[in-house]
């Protein structure tokens, strides 16, 4: 059920973003004059589900069967079809190649354009409707729990983040904060009443590419909410107990309670318990799953979090900076892709799916839906050929050289590049294929 949840939730989302994609080119099409011969959500091999032709402007507008994109043909072009034959007649006023470099390469860059803007709207809405979080990282009192290759380089479970180079308990909610962390040079940490300045390492990012782990997260301490009545503490913890260990080993969060109370399956524990600041020791049975039957406090329960609302006037340069930082932030990380760590990481349909929650959330699917319109947005407008950037690439070498390529040219570096783009879908989905069933 969680898996079909997640697919569902995809294919909405590329469903949305490859319309307004297809939408952009569409709408600067027409704005130039350039005639659109057909406009598709899916793509449609064989039959179509629903379709109509304009009578006014000849488009055929439609509805494929096969939900992994769509696209919108314009006369004159050459575009991933490779259909040539219409390029073989005199060119007509309102086709593409008949247009001027201007004209078409502001036709090509409609998708991307167009995908920024969505990104924008929909975090400009995200903000309006449910504002923003704010977590300073110098509140996260039980600190931070860090991987192995962060241990590596100086870092200890339970340090609490001060500074990230100039920038004072910057706030952890915020979905840049870890990659801050990555990039940063220095990090001030608090350990126990010491403060500690750790360096970070350049090729910090490689090194954890290379682990196939992430920084670090968040400690949440182990703090009751409630208790089950049919559980095994029941009567004997409440709500606001904080566990702080189990058999004579202290943990700093959740994670480290949970992985101990795991390998205890089935058998009689004693847990180290804090109450009103008093600290004891309780005797308690688990069950056959490592479960004592408890519910625990969310982290907005035991942090002081900040909601900040947001009218339109403030959400829309809110809008703006998430959209521009999302947006430098993944072109940032764009170089890993070219090493042998990053590469081992690139993922498809899979590692888009897995972006979802498993039960559906409207602030959640349309925060991953702004995301993957940048990435859709930045990885067209790389110069690949197939790809838009590789068409604006093309064009910008015509009005270098003050003449286009030859069809023949453009036909073969299309088929190249088409190839090219092919081979790199399957090693991303041959990622996702391993990491499912060989890791």
């Amino acid at each position: 059920m969680d898996i079909t949840i997640r697919i569902l939730q995809l294919l909405f989302s590329l469903s949305i973003l490859v319309f307004i994609h297809e939408l952009g080119h569409y709408s600067m099409a027409r704005f130039f004059k350039a005639r659109v011969e057909k406009f598709y959500l899916f793509f449609n091999p064989w039959f179509s589900l629903l379709k109509w032709t304009s009578k006014r402007s000849g488009t055929t507008y439609g509805l494929g069967w096969l939900p992994l994109g769509g696209y919108c043909k314009i006369a004159g072009m050459i575009d991933e079809s490779m259909d040539t034959d219409a390029m073989k007649s005199e060119p007509k006023p309102d086709e593409f190649r008949s247009k001027s470099a201007f004209a078409r390469l502001m036709i090509m860059a409609g998708g991307v354009l167009f995908n920024i803007i969505l990104a924008f709207l929909i975090y400009t809405g995200i903000t309006l409707t449910w504002g923003s979080k704010v977590l300073p990282s110098d509140q996260v009192t039980s600190g931070m729990r860090f991987s192995s290759t962060a241990k590596s380089v100086g870092f200890q479970d339970g340090d609490v983040v001060l500074r990230v180079d100039d920038r004072v308990a910057p706030n952890v909610l915020d979905t840049r904060f870890f990659s801050s962390l990555i990039k940063a040079q220095t990090i001030t940490v608090r350990r126990g009443t010491e403060e500690r300045e750790i360096k970070i390492p350049r090729d910090m990012m490689n090194r954890l590419l290379k682990a196939e782990e992430g920084f670090g997260s968040l400690s949440i301490p182990f703090v009751v909410d409630s208790v089950f009545a049919n559980g095994s503490a029941n009567g004997v913890l409440r709500r606001g107990d904080h566990v702080l260990g189990v058999d004579s080993v202290t943990h700093a969060d959740v994670a480290g309670i949970l992985d101990a109370l795991q390998s205890k399956r089935g058998k009689e524990v004693t847990l180290l318990v804090s109450r009103e600041g008093n600290t004891f020791e309780q005797t308690i049975q688990l069950d056959t799953a490592g479960r004592m039957g408890v519910m625990l406090q969310d982290v907005e329960d035991i942090y002081p979090i900040q909601h900040v609302s947001y009218n339109i006037l403030s959400a829309v340069p809110a809008g703006i900076d998430r959209a521009v930082q999302t947006t430098s932030s993944y072109v940032g990380g764009l170089k890993y892709m070219f090493t042998k760590e990053g590469a081992k990481q690139m993922g498809g349909l899979g590692t888009m799916g897995k972006l979802f929650p498993s039960s559906f959330d409207w602030q959640s699917f349309w925060s991953i839906t702004a995301f993957l319109s940048i990435i859709l947005a930045v990885m067209n407008i790389l110069p690949i050929p197939a790809l838009d950037g590789g068409h604006i690439l093309f064009i910008i070498v015509e009005m270098i050289r003050r003449k286009p390529l030859s069809d023949k040219a453009m036909t073969t570096i299309q088929t190249i590049g088409l190839i090219l783009l092919v081979l790199l879908m399957l090693y991303a989905n041959g990622n996702d294929i391993y990491r499912a069933f060989f890791k």
